[in-house]
């Protein structure tokens, strides 16, 4: 796990570990999150959850091309279910034995939209 830099540092990359530490940060936080500020506008997204949803379409589609399966569109089933959908999709990307680019990814990914929110 990599701690955040100050100015002038440069950031260590992201690793396999910091995949499963992320997702866990963001599905985390997600859940915690009051409806309200899940339904609410953020940044180029009509709200909060339709960014987490396209986050976990993301993942759904890197599993997909890792799986070498044709991808599959994440639904919308409301914005109480978004962590439970960046979880599974997540978790589906990290059983499929990724390569280290793709854990780097994913944990840099993760972690840009977690310190987004």
């Amino acid at each position: 796990m990599h701690q955040g830099t100050g100015p002038g540092e440069t950031a260590e990359p992201l690793t396999g570990p910091d995949a499963f530490v992320e997702l866990g940060r963001v599905v985390d936080r997600l859940r915690s999150m009051p409806l309200t500020r899940l339904a609410a506008p953020w940044t180029t997204f009509p709200s909060l959850a339709a960014g987490a949803r396209a986050l976990a379409q993301e993942l759904a589609d890197r599993g997909a091309l890792l799986a070498d399966h044709e991808p599959h569109a994440v639904p919308d089933v409301g914005d109480a279910a978004v962590g439970d959908q960046v979880a599974v999709t997540g978790r589906e990307v990290l059983d499929l034995s990724p390569s280290a680019a793709d854990l780097a990814w994913m944990a840099q990914r993760l972690r840009d939209f977690r310190l987004s929110v």
